[in-house]
């Protein structure tokens, strides 16, 4: 192990601060988007379990994009159909356009579960690589 003058042990451990914050970025970086297509693909199954649909175009429209900024990895997981998870997820009231409503449609929870899945895999990876 070599030697630090002490005059120089302050830029010596703002180095190794450095580096080990590069390498938890990086992961943190990997782990957000394999959470994203985890979650991605979790929801694509559990849309076509949880509403059955015929077409499957609402199971097909899940998509994740990654963003990654100068501190911070973020990964947002969407569908296509951008108001239809909504609906699905609370239920809705059905209304025919000539002012006469029908009963509630009822919700199909399918996000929630799969949302708290992932967030419960993130932190435990999270705190792996750490």
């Amino acid at each position: 192990m070599a030697r630090t003058p002490i005059d120089r042990l302050g830029a010596a451990v703002q180095g190794i601060l450095n580096e080990y914050q590069d390498d938890i970025e990086a992961n943190l970086e990997t782990i957000t988007k394999r959470m994203g297509q985890k979650g991605a693909q979790a929801l694509r199954q559990q849309s076509k379990k949880a509403l059955k649909q015929d077409t499957g175009e609402y199971a097909k429209g899940w998509k994740y994009d990654c963003h990654k900024t100068r501190r911070s990895s973020k990964t947002t997981i969407y569908n296509e159909h951008y108001s239809l998870p909504h609906l699905l997820e609370h239920g809705h009231v059905t209304d025919n356009g000539t002012g006469r409503t029908y009963p509630d449609t009822p919700g199909h929870p399918h996000i929630a579960p799969v949302a708290e899945a992932l967030t419960e895999t993130f932190e435990r990876e999270v705190l792996e690589k750490l």
